[in-house]
């Protein structure tokens, strides 16, 4: 509207009424002249015709994607891997949980072994390391045996099982730098401990795979532990039994016993060759952490081990 008003008072020349046409034609000439000036518009006037472009429209008018802020992402990334990480954190809670009562899988159920086997399915599709054979940091060192399905280590397991003996560890002990691996397994009796291990080679044959060759098998010397400790009684059938009558008897083989042992032990280990065409082997970790370490091998057997010293193994 003060565009307006600024026209409605434009100074202008009207024509003078005369009876002189020519003279009515001359002074009617002006009024194009005058039309055609440029016209002053003041600065608050030109302003409100000023058209602001869009920020986000290109130069023929189509709209752009507003650019990204680069912190919004970066924090919505870091939420993403807390949760990730906490995820992978409750699958090996729960999959050390299921191992409970199995015996390292000897005792497994068949509803415990599916169990099992989905969790280690979900585990492997968030393995955290995808190329464990280019992560030997993470690979060196002492792993326990949790659990397994490989049936040629059954026979094994069950000697557990006998009186007076007890497998205590199964374990696998991996040297990065000299590319060595030794399997070991530890036995516990009344009076001694002893242990079976072998000494491999292994190479990196793909991000994921290792080819084992077995070289030689060591039988450790056993080692003395604490004497027997025999209660006063035993309860049996409901019935209590003195067993102190027992105790001369038992104290004069545990000496003997002892005795033997402690020249066993003075010994060396007994080695011996593994070197043959059957004596080779490969695995594949499928996942791996500081915490957990899951292979699977020949005939697809599944082996779930635990890093020494980690409170899982308390579980």
């Amino acid at each position: 509207m003060s565009t307006i008003h600024q026209l409605i008072h434009f100074p202008c020349v009207t024509a003078s009424r005369s009876r002189s046409t020519p003279q009515i034609t001359s002074r009617l000439a002006i009024v194009p002249t005058l039309s055609a000036r440029k016209i002053q518009v003041p600065a608050r006037v030109r302003s409100a015709f000023v058209v602001r472009v869009s920020d986000y429209e290109d130069e023929w008018g189509q709209e752009k994607v507003p650019p990204v802020d680069g912190g919004a992402v970066a924090v919505a990334e870091a939420d993403e891997e807390t949760k990730e990480a906490a995820e992978i954190t409750s699958l090996k809670k729960a999959l050390v949980d299921s191992f409970y009562g199995t015996n390292r899988g000897l005792s497994a159920t068949s509803e415990t072994r599916a169990e099992i086997v989905e969790l280690i399915t979900q585990l492997e599709a968030k393995n955290p390391t995808p190329a464990p054979t280019e992560a030997l940091t993470l690979l060196n060192g002492k792993w326990v045996l949790a659990y397994t399905s490989f049936v040629g280590l059954f026979p094994l397991l069950s000697r557990g099982t006998l009186p007076l003996v007890k497998v205590e560890e199964i374990s696998q002990t991996i040297d990065s730098e000299n590319f060595t691996v030794e399997n070991s397994v530890q036995f516990s009796g009344p009076l001694a401990t002893t242990s079976f291990s072998t000494n491999a080679k292994f190479e990196v044959r793909s991000p994921k795979r290792v080819q084992i060759k077995f070289e030689e098998g060591v039988i450790g010397t056993p080692q003395l532990i604490d004497s027997i400790e025999l209660p006063e009684n035993v309860e049996f059938l409901g019935q209590k039994i003195d067993l102190t009558p027992f105790k001369g008897l038992i104290t004069s083989v545990q000496d003997t016993a002892s005795s033997v042992v402690k020249s066993i032990s003075s010994q060396p280990p007994l080695k011996f060759s593994l070197a043959s065409s059957n004596a080779e082997s490969w695995l594949l970790t499928t996942y791996l952490d500081g915490d957990l370490r899951i292979s699977r091998g020949d005939g697809g057997s599944i082996f779930v081990l635990i890093k020494e010293g980690n409170p899982l193994l308390l579980s």
